[in-house]
């Protein structure tokens, strides 16, 4: 099966079948492809993960992602191990990637309904690690679109990014959701392009659209509505805590650097501090429209 998702396409085949793998991935329908050229990413899920010499890989980070917990670790030939744990510490998946993010072989250890978040996790994983040479990042955040525009609302979980986003669509009239929860940013001839993914949260939001980007705004509960600008410095590090990034990956951490940067350079980037209230959606369409 091949997918199109932020404009790259990926390739993800199974031991299992395509029948039962599109019961797995409903969320990736929208994203169907038919062409097979340009694949960036290959993603094969087997039965084993063989003829891996455990002795060369090392223990790199364990990262908690809030839905569980995610092992790192690194062979010494420059491939990547992952597995993935549920909040309940249960193995759900193991992934050996290439070094270049391009090639990966997974194996699916949970049953039932687990199985779709561990074949979610793996991927979302894997492509925002691949997708970092190509000038595109994966970001926590919800998406609205106006006037054939996208504006990005990043948030800790529990902030209020969808709550704004709902806001909008009861205040301003003429919106649309992009995405809830990870949409794709890319630099495309020097623009900035956000585009939906399989990849939603809890909000069933898998819409194969994009939109130039002209904001991201950071929201902060407070006792008024006012948007407060960001410094560079500030916008920077606004836009790279809401990337999907490999910190500990020199390369890839640089890649994706850059990538902010160009953003950074292109967009608003500003604090939105506000109550949960339709009145928040009018003052920050004011300070992006008005």
């Amino acid at each position: 099966m091949i997918y199109s998702i932020g404009g790259h396409n990926i390739s993800i085949e199974s031991f299992f079948g395509d029948y039962i793998l599109r019961r797995v991935l409903t969320s990736f329908e929208p994203f169907k492809t038919k062409e097979k050229d340009n694949i960036i990413l290959s993603i094969d899920i087997v039965e084993e993960l063989c003829d891996m010499d455990e002795s060369n890989c090392r223990f790199t980070k364990e990262v908690d992602t809030g839905n569980g917990i995610i092992r790192v670790s690194k062979f010494v030939d420059g491939k990547y191990k992952f597995q993935i744990f549920d909040v309940d510490n249960r193995d759900c998946a193991s992934a050996v990637c290439s070094q270049a993010f391009d090639k990966c072989i997974c194996r699916i250890d949970a049953q039932g309904p687990m199985v779709r978040f561990a074949l979610n996790n793996v991927i979302m994983l894997v492509y925002a690690f691949c997708c970092a040479q190509y000038g595109t990042l994966l970001i926590h955040a919800s998406v609205i679109r106006h006037n054939d525009v996208a504006y990005a609302f990043t948030a800790k979980s529990g902030t209020g990014k969808s709550t704004q986003v709902a806001n909008w669509m009861r205040a301003v009239a003429g919106c649309d959701i992009i995405n809830d929860d990870n949409p794709v940013v890319r630099v495309v001839d020097g623009k900035v392009i956000l585009y939906g993914s399989p990849w939603s949260g809890k909000t069933p939001c898998f819409r194969a659209v994009s939109a130039p980007l002209a904001a991201l705004m950071l929201i902060k509960r407070d006792e008024r509505n006012f948007v407060e600008e960001q410094n560079p410095l500030i916008a920077f590090s606004t836009l790279l805590t809401a990337c999907s990034a490999m910190k500990w990956d020199e390369t890839l951490f640089q890649q994706t650097c850059e990538t902010v940067s160009r953003i950074v350079e292109s967009i608003k980037i500003a604090e939105l501090h506000c109550l949960p209230d339709i009145e928040s959606a009018l003052v920050c369409k004011e300070y992006l429209e008005g």
